[in-house]
């Protein structure tokens, strides 16, 4: 019986890791919607570089998936009460890991890159710390309205 449950709690386990990733937000990827627009192209020197934290809200899957994995993983241990209580303990410790794993998930190093523009005025982006720029260097703002992302 045991056995029986254990691929659709790896596969469980996938679909809720799978769940979880979400579209980089970098200066290097397009995401289809953006291709074929139109950018508008300043130039400018990077004045400074600050290292941040890109934090994404957490969506409550981590919880629920980990609450369920643990009870269900939890519930096989034992037999009659002893089961239960064990389902319960594996459910509210797979709660917590799983909220960790999660919040985890949704925090990614970034930049906030300050830049000094040919007009003179100054222009703060912050993307994700995928691509390094240092004070003094030329770069691009492209921007589409909405957007605006720095690059070489």
């Amino acid at each position: 019986m045991k056995r029986a449950l254990t691929l659709p709690f790896a596969l469980a386990f996938a679909a809720v890791l799978a769940g979880c990733a979400t579209p980089p937000e970098s200066g290097n990827v397009y995401n289809a919607y953006q291709t074929m627009n139109e950018q508008s192209v300043r130039m400018g020197t990077v004045e400074s570089v600050r290292n941040v934290t890109i934090a994404n809200p957490d969506s409550g899957t981590g919880t629920v998936a980990g609450a369920a994995l643990g009870g269900l993983g939890g519930s096989q241990i034992g037999s009659g009460n002893g089961s239960a209580a064990v389902g319960i303990l594996g459910a509210v410790a797979g709660g917590i890991i799983g909220n960790r794993i999660e919040n985890k998930a949704n925090h990614r190093p970034g930049f906030e890159i300050t830049v000094r523009l040919d007009n003179g005025e100054m222009r703060a982006v912050t993307q994700l710390a995928d691509e390094a720029f240092r004070p003094g260097e030329r770069v691009r703002l492209l921007s589409n309205g909405y957007n605006t992302r720095v690059t070489h």
